[in-house]
């Protein structure tokens, strides 16, 4: 029951020591059990007795899953140690504007949720985001019998994107009965808190020709919601250091220029405001409005000569100090989640051995996040003249003889932004799979019609429009009221904002944060005609040569629609949540953050594929070895016709137990609807350093669409050797698999900070046009677009082991050790441009591909009790290969290429999880489960967290009652 065995060893099926101890007659590997059925090998179209693919896949069957008992079963396949990169709820949890904010898509490989294919019984599910990755959140889950993870590229069998591989969620459509879960959990701090309530019911009719199932799911996540102003993270959590990537600006005195120091302390703002330039510069203002001198940490002591330099500090950052308006800590560390799931399938056998049937699933995920503490705003210019301005600094400013000084401010008083999402899924398959007979040889067919459609609503609140902050700030005096400075402002309703302190007025929130925040309706739609067609249809000297055929169309639609702030009025006309407003600038972009956009875009796909499965040994002495090939051609309506193919084989060994396997495929990813046509999506980047100026700033990164684009083409080469199931080694299995995948044309975009550094060293200088941060005609911005410039070239292996101990050391029941590794040698992207060298990102653990990651469980079972342990480990790594380390007076000319740095460490990390269960009765089992048991903290980043890698939610408690009758 609580049994991790089935987390495979690379077969095409789940090996039988998956199954329940009491099964002693079950047999011992998969391929024992091919040969009583046809199975369907995930990878590939071949249907056939006794078939095994070439291309190594794990599986994890209904028992596994439930002895991990998490909330969502996306957890449970993320932690295959393959699987690099995957989102879910503790990522893209710092975003407001990605769209993609508590979205659980697979990554294989590292090489990304779009390159991974993700299947519903070997079909396609419909986006849940306009990239086209699904939301595994959204499928049915308790009626999952296993899931197939094929660690290889397989767009010869399935189509564009699997590149890094397929991810394949079998269900039970022959359930008979009525099972279900009961599940809570809660943090070690208190939150987090979970419930999970799982029903599934099965039955047959008419002379057990018709089958009906259903499901239906209902869970909530509470999350782990954003800390306290400073370093104080949520429910005491202490393990937030401020950790931050000081860039001295300086390249060739010696010394390195990046530096990594805890306590970073940002010096161009603070919690409720902070003069950061002129001769009054380090006064700051407590919650009631009262200045004070702040506390620089550093020693620091303000320049107050007319820069916001302090000296005795980096630049833009002191070490220590008063801390209190960082707003870093205000994070979600976990979005909430709330999802509900419900799925219905009726099959009907017309004959003995053929199927019509019909599914339907509706899926609906909620999800909240808070990005941020605040909303920073550095760089401000405020007038002496201002009324809400201190009578003692009115008087400085008059002795000093300015009339203005430069100010920053958390804008701890205006509270958190919050993002909502709510992703609506409908999907519906109808279908007819079966056999017949053609000229006397047995042929299989699986065609099917499949129809999705998502909906995803984003909503943010709590959030400012910019140009109102800015004329609700400059406040004047009119007829002896306090009033906004601005005649067209006050025309259109400013009312002032105290921007001393913490208690701006009612009427100047509403002003600024109007009650419409930034708003995006999305729906998306894939439509999918598939026929597949396989048969045996000659018998050769050793064995039947097996063939797979048939074709598909698919057509995929979106249509996106935001808010009129933020599209812009010139783009699309106001309305009454979002009336005209002259103020505000016709172009968009008016909210501090979460300016979507409005777009849409359309491409159809036309296929056809041909696999084969050659036989070519079949003897005692030689073993038994087949050739396996497929082709597929593909239309895009977009970027014309592309082929794709793979040649491979398996050759099962003289000696017992051991199979040699391999394959060579051409893979494809064709861009998707956002690359191609997709809405500007803008992130807010509330810290970004200026090289030009020496200062951070806010800006905005704008990521637009190109219709231009082409597919990315992959090479993707496995090669292993596996031992299972000799009888003079019961119980151990052990394989080794290497890989190797390059990808051309890769679709990528430089970062915002690329394309600003790049054009500072005078590098591309064409890249000086695509930003501006000084911007005084509105936010400062970095536009990122997507272009075929890039490569991809990665290589590594993988090794899994299992020993089953049936009865060990006399006790009933059974022992089960596993563990799965992989070992990432090289993960080098180059990114196409002259003057940039290629970065290798294999053990940069502030990314998603360490280099050792590593799965070992080790369990017991009888049948009235059972026990796990499991490990989760990753190995230490860096901040970045690029870095030149270095100590003072010892370091060269620092270069964008390769950067001098002080210390490039980053710790790998090790997680201990417990679970058992208890069977009440033959029908009814209690289980626990205790998730991080020693509540390891995530080691200290540069970028807060790395939650791609790291728990950042602590030790987990979870409990529950599973019945099936």
């Amino acid at each position: 029951m609580a049994s991790m065995a089935a987390l495979g060893i690379g077969l095409v099926h789940a090996p039988a020591f998956a199954q329940a101890a009491s099964q002693a007659s079950a047999p011992q590997n998969g391929e024992e059990r091919a040969s009583t059925s046809d199975i369907v090998v995930t990878g590939s179209r071949i249907k056939a007795s006794g078939y095994t693919a070439p291309t190594p896949t794990t599986v994890i069957d209904e028992t596994s899953i439930q002895a991990n008992a998490q909330p969502n079963i996306f957890t449970t396949i993320a932690q295959l140690p393959s699987l690099q990169g995957s989102s879910g709820t503790t990522v893209n949890t710092f975003s407001t504007s990605s769209g993609q904010q508590g979205l659980s898509s697979f990554s294989l490989r590292g090489v990304g949720a779009i390159r991974t294919l993700t299947l519903i019984d070997g079909q396609r599910v419909v986006g849940a985001n306009v990239t086209g990755v699904p939301d595994v959140s959204l499928f049915p889950q308790l009626l999952i019998q296993r899931v197939d993870v094929v660690n290889g590229g397989a767009s010869a069998s399935y189509g564009s994107d699997a590149v890094g591989g397929v991810v394949n969620f079998i269900t039970d459509t022959r359930f008979k009965g009525l099972k279900g879960n009961i599940q809570g959990g809660i943090s070690k701090y208190d939150d987090n808190e979970q419930v999970l309530v799982q029903l599934a019911a099965g039955t047959s009719f008419l002379d057990d020709r018709a089958h009906l199932v259903v499901s239906g799911e209902y869970a909530n996540e509470d999350g782990v919601g954003g800390g306290d102003w400073g370093i104080g993270l949520a429910g005491g959590r202490d393990w937030f250091k401020q950790t931050s990537l000081i860039d001295r600006g300086v390249i060739n005195d010696g010394s390195p220029r990046y530096v990594l120091r805890d306590y970073a302390q940002a010096y161009n703002y603070t919690k409720y405001g902070l003069i950061t330039s002129g001769p009054l510069q380090g006064t700051a203002f407590d919650q009631n409005g009262n200045p004070f001198q702040f506390n620089y940490g550093s020693n620091g002591v303000p320049a107050r000569d007319g820069t916001t330099n302090v000296r005795g500090c980096f630049p833009g950052f002191c070490l220590g100090g008063d801390l209190s308006g960082n707003v870093d800590a205000g994070r979600s560390l976990q979005s909430s989640i709330e999802r509900i799931n419900t799925y219905a399938r009726l099959g009907f056998d017309f004959a003995d051995n053929d199927e019509l049937y019909f599914t339907f699933n509706f899926g609906q995920v909620k999800t909240q996040n808070q990005p941020v503490g605040g909303m920073n705003k550095p760089g401000l210019t405020i007038q002496c003249a201002n009324p809400f301005v201190p009578a003692s600094i009115k008087a400085a400013c008059a002795t000093a003889g300015i009339t203005s000084f430069g100010y920053g401010t958390s804008n701890a008083a205006l509270g958190n932004t919050q993002v909502n999402t709510d992703r609506r899924q409908y999907r519906a398959v109808i279908g007819a799979k079966g056999q017949f007979d053609f000229l006397g040889t047995e042929w299989s067919y699986d065609n099917y019609y499949e129809r999705g459609t998502n909906y995803t609503d984003i909503d943010v609140s709590n959030i400012l429009l910019t140009n109102r902050f800015n004329d609700a700030i400059n406040a004047t005096t009119l007829n002896g009221a306090v009033v906004c400075a601005s005649a067209a402002a006050r025309a259109n309703g400013c009312q002032p904002l105290n921007i001393f302190g913490g208690n701006p007025s009612a009427a100047a929130l509403a002003y600024i944060m109007p009650e419409n925040g930034p708003r995006q309706r999305t729906r998306q739609t894939q439509d999918v005609i598939s026929i597949n067609i396989s048969g045996s249809p000659v018998e050769l000297w050793a064995g039947p040569l097996s063939i797979a055929f048939g074709g598909e169309y698919r057509h995929e639609f979106y249509r996106v629609k935001a808010d009129p702030y933020g599209v812009g009025t010139n783009f699309q006309p106001s309305e009454p949540d979002y009336p005209f407003d002259p103020t505000l600038l016709p172009g968009g972009n008016n909210w501090y953050a979460g300016n979507y956009k409005s777009g849409g875009g359309a491409y159809g796909v036309k296929e056809a594929f041909f696999e084969a499965d050659l036989p070519v040994l079949n003897s005692d002495a030689l073993g038994r070895a087949n050739i396996n090939g497929a082709v597929r051609v593909t239309d895009y309506s977009t970027s014309g016709t592309i082929w794709a193919w793979k040649v491979g084989g398996t050759w099962n060994l003289p000696i017992e137990g051991f199979r040699l396997r391999g394959v060579t495929s051409k893979d494809v990813r064709a861009p998707n609807l956002s690359e191609l046509f997709a809405a500007p999506v803008t992130t807010t980047l509330p810290n970004f350093f200026d090289p030009f100026r020496g200062v951070n700033v806010l800006a905005i990164q704008n990521s637009i669409g190109n219709p231009n684009l082409r597919p990315e083409t992959a090479r993707n080469t496995t090669a292993g050797i596996a031992f299972s199931g000799a009888s003079w080694l019961p119980g151990l299995s052990v394989s080794f698999d290497y890989y190797k995948i390059k990808i051309k044309d890769v679709i990528s975009s430089l970062g915002a900070g690329d394309i600003v550094n790049l054009c500072f060293q005078n590098v591309r200088p064409e890249t000086c046009s695509a930003f501006n941060l000084n911007n005084q005609q509105g936010p400062n911005f970095i536009n990122v677009q997507a272009f075929n410039l890039a490569s991809i070239d990665t290589s590594g292996f993988d090794i899994e082991a299992s020993y089953q101990w049936r009865q060990p050391l006399g006790l009933p029941g059974t022992l089960t050790l596993r563990g799965l590794a992989t070992h990432v040698s090289k993960f080098v992207t180059d990114s196409g441009l002259i003057g940039t060298i290629p970065v290798d990102s294999a053990g940069v653990n502030t990314g998603n591909t360490p280099d050792w990651k590593f799965l070992a469980i080790q369990s017991y079972e009888n049948e009235k009790f059972s026990f796990m342990i499991q490990e989760r480990w990753f190995s230490d790594g860096v901040l970045g290969h690029q870095y030149v380390v270095c100590q003072p007076g010892t370091c060269p000319a620092s270069t964008n290429n390769h950067p001098t740095i002080d210390q490039n460490f980053m710790p790998g990390a090790l997680y201990m999880d417990i679970g058992g269960t208890y069977n009440v009765t033959p029908q009814v089992t209690a289980y626990f489960k205790v998730d991080n048991l020693f509540d390891r903290d995530p080691a200290k980043s540069p970028f807060f967290v790395n939650p791609a890698l790291y728990d950042v939610v602590g030790r987990m408690y979870r409990a529950g009652v599973r019945f099936r009758f």
